[in-house]
């Protein structure tokens, strides 16, 4: 394949998916991580994808009103439900929503330095939280059904210790937990949800 068919079918999938890590990109085109880096160079350079770690995602200016929907994840693409929601509020001011705790920690990972504040309610009482200094839950036997591995935030690590004595699972930090999903995402497939 030609650099410009590679670069074409690059904005293809961008514009389908909104994020595509390297390693993803070289797989799927068959081509090195190299190649592809000399590739995005070039549409970074043009201003219709922008860094992230460890990958790109498609320049704002790029996106559709589908992708910038409010009640839709910007991950999974699944609905937005308010009582799940983890909301990302990027450097450039924009606000990314997930539509849990699982897909936030992924974003939030994938963002990296590009995120100022991440936010999210407190699963009892309802209370909206900063990310960063929850305690979150994995592994317990109660599903709420959205996507797995299941991740719960706690304001207080009290609350997440006392909720595992009753459903079970794990208490984790932040960056506990976004290691976890990550790990266990990496482990189990590339989807971030179990019925994606």
């Amino acid at each position: 394949m030609l650099p410009l068919e590679r670069q074409k079918r690059i904005k293809e999938l961008i514009s389908e998916r909104k994020h595509l890590k390297i390693t993803e990109l070289s797989e799927l085109l068959n081509v090195s991580e190299m190649t592809i880096h000399r590739d995005v160079k070039l549409l970074i350079q043009e201003g219709f994808v922008e860094k992230t770690f460890g990958g790109i995602c498609l320049a704002p200016s790029y996106q559709t009103s589908k992708s910038t929907n409010t009640n839709v994840c910007v991950l999974c693409h699944k609905s937005i439900n308010d009582k799940l929601a983890y909301r990302l509020i990027l450097n450039n001011n924009q606000i990314e929503m997930a539509c849990c705790t699982h897909c936030g920690l992924l974003r939030h990972q994938q963002l990296a330095e590009e995120t100022m504040q991440a936010i999210c309610p407190d699963f009892l009482t309802q209370t909206t939280i900063s990310a960063p200094m929850a305690w979150y839950v994995m592994d317990t036997s109660l599903n709420l059904g959205c996507c797995q591995p299941q991740v719960l935030p706690f304001q207080w690590r009290e609350h997440a210790e006392n909720f595992v004595k009753g459903f079970g699972g794990k208490v984790y930090s932040f960056e506990e937990a976004m290691q976890q999903v990550s790990q266990k995402m990496n482990g189990s497939s590339n989807n971030c949800c179990s019925d994606c």
